[in-house]
């Protein structure tokens, strides 16, 4: 993945899981000049993975709230964690001449020749949360969380929540999007750590299903998971849906308090989860910060500025505690 206007790669940032129809438009304010901003600049192409997903809708409302600020308009297209209909939103983006495009890649190789079409058209290309993995083509810039150090958080919560008894733990993964691939190796990695000279006390990671990160298919994956492992001690998700949907499969069998949770995300569902005890803990992502951040960084490039094209932003781990004082929550 190459990148333009780079001052560094691999920067982290320390503070800070519409198809075979026209895509809906996010109109900008009908009078932009009485917020003192600029008369309507352009036009950006979001392709979010899902808006099923309430993690994405959050990545498309801020930005699209950043973008009017600054007189643009946003397209935003659910591509249904489809690389076919991802592929078909930026042909279509590129036929209504967009000034930009940002994407949710639904695929992280697969996603490359509707990049390259842009590239050849000359129209930039931001993708923003997962990654574009193909070196040959031309991302001008990504946002996302750091999902290998959030990986290595969950894998610490583990390890917490186990205490020195250990146990057996499945692992609901989505390994089409690079993030979560991230997120699992940075979760095996803490356990690895952990197990290393132990004779007793170890975590054994008896499976690894595909949990799609979607509720039902996590529920689906995690009871197969309990017939197959019937001593199962925990589960790791790699978001709050597939979290969730586990933990409707454990409440069938009557296992919600001997099996325990970590997920991934911190949306307002997975936090009141935690806050019920349903799930132990969440290393939890800053979605709103992503969508302005991507925002700023295509302003910075429209206008030939240089920006960092690479900003990780950390997870913050999320327990019952920092639930129970959540002003979101009361």
């Amino acid at each position: 993945m190459r990148m333009r206007f780079c001052l560094g790669v691999g920067v982290i940032l320390a503070t800070l899981t519409g198809c075979g129809s026209p895509p809906a438009k996010v109109q900008p304010d009908a009078e932009p000049a009485a917020r003192n901003v600029p008369a309507r600049q352009g036009t950006i192409g979001f392709s979010a993975l899902t808006l099923k997903n309430p993690f994405f809708k959050v990545i498309a409302d801020s930005l699209a709230d950043e973008a009017r600020r600054h007189g643009f308009e946003v397209i935003v297209s659910d591509a249904e964690r489809d690389v076919q209909e991802q592929t078909k939103h930026v042909e279509n983006y590129l036929a209504q001449g967009v000034t930009a495009i940002v994407l949710n890649p639904t695929d992280r190789i697969a996603i490359a020749p509707a990049i390259k079409k842009a590239n050849e058209a000359g129209v930039p290309v931001f993708t923003c949360d997962l990654e574009c993995e193909v070196q040959e083509v031309d991302v001008a810039g990504h946002v996302g969380t750091d999902n290998y150090q959030g990986g290595k958080l969950a894998g610490q919560a583990m390890i917490e929540v186990l205490g020195d008894g250990g146990g057996d733990v499945l692992i609901l993964h989505f390994k089409q999007a690079n993030s979560c691939v991230e997120r699992v190796r940075g979760f095996r990695e803490v356990v690895d750590r952990h197990n290393e000279g132990r004779t007793s006390g170890k975590i054994h990671i008896v499976a690894e299903l595909e949990g799609g990160g979607l509720q039902d298919q996590g529920f689906r994956a995690a009871a197969d998971a309990l017939q197959a492992h019937p001593n199962l001690n925990a589960i790791f998700a790699i978001n709050d849906p597939s979290a969730l949907g586990a933990w409707t499969a454990l409440q069938q069998v009557g296992k919600t308090e001997h099996v325990k949770i970590i997920g991934f995300d911190g949306q307002l569902e997975g936090k009141q989860a935690i806050k019920e005890g349903k799930i132990y803990a969440d290393p939890i992502q800053f979605p709103e910060k992503m969508g302005v951040l991507t925002m700023q960084n295509i302003l910075k490039y429209l206008d030939g500025e240089p920006f960092e094209p690479v900003t990780y932003i950390p997870t913050e781990l999320y327990r019952k505690a920092d639930a129970d004082r959540d002003p979101a929550l009361q």
